[in-house]
This record gives C-alpha cells, structure tokens and sequence, in this order.
C-alpha cells in the first residue's frame, strides 16, 4: 500500500483587500458628509474658554448674526437666509409658547458691531426668553 506523503500547510492568512475597501467606501461617505453636516450661515465665531452646553439638554434654538449684521434663526424652511426682526420675534415668541424651557443661543460673527448682537437680544427679551446664551469657540491652547 502507498503511503501518502502529507504536505503541512502554511497558517491560512487573512484577506484584508475586502476591508480596506469597506474603509474606503466609509472614508468616501465621511468626506462627502461632514461639510453637509455644518450650519448654513457663516459665522466666525470669537474664541472663549466656556463651559459646553449639557449633551443630555433638547436642541437649542440659535439666532445667527453674520458679519454684515443679518439676522437668522435655525428653525423653519430656509434656516441659511436672512430673517427681519419681527419675524424672529414671531417665530422664537412661537416656540416660546410650546416649549417654556426652551434654550436660545446667540452665534455673533467677531467681526459684526457688537450693537448688532445686542439688538438681537433685545429681540429675545421681546419675544420672552428669561435666559439667552453666547456662543463661542474653544481657544486653540
């Protein structure tokens, strides 16, 4: 009888070419994504060392003042165009009345007068928010 001779085999390797396309496709998605993710108005924003807001707190309401003093408010159909200050007093006022806890946050460019974003919290107080906050940036340090 003839004896087989048994060949041992080499330890089976791992395929990675299938997940390094998952993680491309992945990397592909992110890139295409994230700038969707941003808001629509511009705003540079001033740097300060503040506490961040709460994960756990509703989504706050934030009227936006860009650098040419334009006003706008994240809620709505068209959040990225400007809104007079009537209307923003209307619709926070609005909101207001369904949702007392409401948080209202104010995003001021650095570079807009700072009357601008004084009077759009003079608008606030019109429309009832007790309490408006400041958005800033993080310093860079």
């Amino acid at each position: 009888m003839a004896r087989q001779r048994v060949r041992k085999r080499p330890m089976a390797e791992i395929n990675v070419v299938p997940y390094i396309d998952v993680m491309l496709v992945m990397l592909v998605i992110f890139m295409i994504t994230a700038p969707l993710l941003t808001q629509g108005v511009r705003v540079d924003l001033p740097e300060a060392a503040a506490e961040p807001m709460d994960p756990d707190q509703q989504e706050p309401l934030v009227v936006s003042v860009d650098a040419a003093g334009d006003l706008y408010l994240n809620i709505g159909d068209a959040p990225d165009t400007p809104i007079d200050g009537e209307a923003l007093v209307q619709q926070i006022a609005a909101v207001l009345r369904r949702r007392q806890d409401q948080t209202v946050l104010v995003r001021g460019d650095q570079a807009v007068n700072y009357g601008a974003v004084v009077s759009a919290m003079v608008l606030l107080q019109q429309a009832g928010v007790p309490h408006v906050g400041l958005v800033t940036e993080p310093p860079e340090n």
